[in-house]
């Protein structure tokens, strides 16, 4: 994906940025979490992204993470599936090396501790390797831009954890105020119609987190 400085740098006042992310979580607070789906299967089950019911009928396994880039996450410690469940999102992500650019970039805009204490949220989070596919001039201003870094940020964030089935024909308001849109099935999902899960339903102890491989931009 390749952008130009335009597309990432645009005047945001800083007061403006924090009564967006203010406002969002604060909804999150009240949200009742419909989304969420139970699990359904024993918790040590892995890897299906289908399961057989007592009737012999086929039904999706919300419980479970899947995609291929769910390989790369460790067996076991902090950054493994187990491990990031007891943590909250921030720190989490903190442990898993896959997701290391956005951890940088969540320090360098000072939103950790504000991602750790909300309450009920997806992430889509994107990968290093969607990092990686913006030029690095572009990609360094963005970083030391606080302002639109927090707007970027903020725009991979929505409201309440929301399984796999939430995402088949999705449309969020994420924290940053802009919609986000989902679609698929299965194992198959796009955010935006353009960058791909590669990691879903990842748990944390406040969040749901989608890696994906691309990085979303807002539009307004």
């Amino acid at each position: 994906m390749t952008m130009s400085t335009t597309d990432y740098i645009r005047t945001f006042g800083t007061a403006s940025a924090a009564a967006v992310l203010a406002f969002g979580l604060a909804a999150c607070g009240d949200m009742s979490g419909g989304g969420e789906q139970e699990a359904g299967g024993s918790g040590g089950e892995t890897g299906s992204a289908e399961e057989q019911t007592g009737n012999g009928e086929t039904e999706a396994a919300m419980d479970e993470p899947f995609g291929p880039a769910c390989a790369d996450v460790p067996d076991d410690g902090a950054g493994s599936f187990s491990g990031m469940a007891e943590d909250p999102v921030a720190t989490a992500a903190s442990n898993n090396p896959a997701l290391s650019t956005l951890v940088e970039a969540v320090t360098q805009a000072d939103l950790g501790d504000t991602l750790n204490g909300a309450e009920d949220i997806t992430v889509f989070a994107p990968a290093n390797a969607a990092f990686e596919e913006i030029p690095e001039e572009d990609l360094n201003a963005l970083l030391e831009d606080k302002d639109q870094l927090t707007d970027v940020l903020t725009y991979h964030v929505v409201e309440g954890k929301h399984a796999p089935a939430d995402l088949e024909e999705g449309s969020f308001t994420s924290l940053q105020g802009e919609k986000v849109e989902t679609s698929g099935s299965g194992e198959e999902y796009t955010v935006n119609g353009d960058a791909n899960v590669v990691c879903g339903n990842v748990q944390t102890s406040n969040a749901t987190v989608y890696i994906i491989d691309g990085v979303l931009m807002p539009q307004g």
